[in-house]
């Protein structure tokens, strides 16, 4: 089938930055055909619209052979959500494959990547296959799973990489859980360069985590038991040596700290092959935000400093944090509704993740081209995944409209999980639609 995508300011770092027609045939890019050149973001087209509301098209209900109006819109190349929890297999009352796609779509994700720590946890070729296969039943959203670093998230022994590989696995991670043996990771950063799989680390050490917020004077009035930096810092630094020591690139996950960025900063002026990403909420909240107790913001890391986000806003600017990814974790209300102590860890986030990053960029903390290369172009190169906007590359984009503002409202998600500190936020921009293989997976 046929598709153009006409009239979009079209962004794609380092390859082009202008007002386009995109012709898409049988899923693949054929042509891109420059109207007149931009330098930034598009406040709207002649008419102040978007897309045309005949053309709308709900998540789960593809379609294909259009023209697409993107006047007024930007066009960027589909975006990748590096860290994502499914629940599936296991888990399925937090959320599904299908759900969790859903989702992704709505957010303008047209991949993710999807955590191990499911029940039984993505440590075999089994559950990886399962995963791919259930996903590709969707026909949506690509999913990519990211299998266990140790048998069982225990820590203890390496998984068969070869086999999780073979089964489609594109990274390992024992994220939930740290790898707290030293000599363990080590080995597995070895064996998994073999394999060409990429190590994501989580990192922690759990012996200074034993807190449910961040330490500091909120917690202490608050009478909570507080997480410092270092729980963190530490084993950022660890893993940097263990890169080092190794030669193998490392990825860090869900960075939340100032000490971690300074770290991950100097390590790649010394040519150290790190990568780190942050979620949205660490640049956009901080430790004030856990009001009342409130379980919808309590994550781990947990939300940290005005100096920590400020700390993560720099980063995001100059290059040091790679990568926005949402560490989406559902939790239903038997875990969320509880005190705060013993609540679960973790909040949604593909459906706000774009939302909240065109918020620095209406602060002018990053450009457009920036938070472009931070949600698609920078997870494809750290996963060797396809990206970009260019003849013969798989028609895979996702439009937004810069002066589209809209409340977003939990209750309306895709998510079966409502879990959020942003509901009722207003944004300053909105995903319109989202394309998967020259195929429309939402439109709004």
């Amino acid at each position: 089938m046929q598709m153009i995508i006409k009239n979009g300011h079209v962004i794609d770092p380092g390859n082009i930055n202008a007002i386009a027609d995109i012709h898409v045939d049988n899923g693949k890019i054929v042509s891109v055909k420059i109207l007149k050149k931009a330098s930034g973001v598009r406040k709207g087209g002649a008419d102040g619209k978007g897309l045309s509301p005949e053309q709308n098209v709900s998540p789960g209900e593809p379609e294909a052979g259009r023209v697409i109006d993107a006047s007024g819109c930007i066009v960027v190349p589909g975006l990748i959500d590096m860290h994502v929890h499914l629940r599936e297999p296991g888990e399925e009352y937090k959320e599904t494959i299908e759900s969790g796609i859903r989702a992704a779509a709505a957010g303008g994700f047209t991949s993710i990547c999807c955590m191990p720590n499911t029940r039984p946890v993505n440590d075999n070729g089994q559950v990886t296959e399962f995963i791919i296969q259930t996903a590709r039943q969707c026909r949506s959203v690509n999913v990519y799973p990211v299998a266990a670093i140790s048998r069982g998230l225990a820590g203890k022994e390496m998984c068969e990489y070869g086999e999780l590989k073979e089964a489609g696995a594109v990274a390992i991670s024992d994220d939930g859980r740290p790898v707290v043996d030293s000599l363990l990771m080590r080995r597995a950063l070895e064996y998994s360069q073999s394999v060409g799989l990429k190590v994501i680390s989580h990192c922690e050490d759990p012996s200074l985590s034993g807190g449910v917020m961040n330490e500091g004077s909120v917690a202490t009035r608050a009478g909570l038991a507080g997480i410092p930096n270092a729980a963190e810092s530490i084993m950022v630094m660890r893993d940097i040596a263990l890169s080092e020591l190794t030669g193998v690139p490392v990825h860090i996950a869900h960075v939340s700290a100032r000490e971690s960025i300074f770290a991950i900063r100097d390590a790649k002026a010394r040519g150290v092959n790190v990568t780190a990403e942050t979620a949205p909420h660490y640049f956009t909240l901080t430790d004030n935000d856990v009001k009342n107790y409130d379980t919808y913001a309590k994550m781990n890391p947990p939300l940290r400093s005005v100096d920590d986000r400020s700390a993560v806003r720099e980063a995001l600017s100059d290059g040091t944090i790679d990568v926005i990814a949402t560490d989406h974790a559902p939790h239903s209300i038997l875990e969320k509704d509880v005190e705060f102590d013993m609540a679960a860890n973790g909040i949604i986030g593909l459906e706000t993740a774009v939302g909240l990053s065109l918020i620095l960029v209406s602060k002018g903390v990053m450009s457009m081209e920036t938070l472009v290369e931070k949600l698609a172009n920078n997870p494809a190169k750290i996963l060797g995944l396809e990206s970009g906007i260019a003849d013969g590359k798989t028609a895979n984009f996702t439009i937004i409209d810069p002066k589209r503002s809209h409340v977003y409202h939990a209750k309306e998600g895709y998510s079966k999980s409502k879990n959020t500190p942003f509901d009722g936020w207003e944004f300053p921009g909105k995903v319109v639609t989202t394309i998967v293989g020259g195929v429309v997976v939402f439109s709004s």
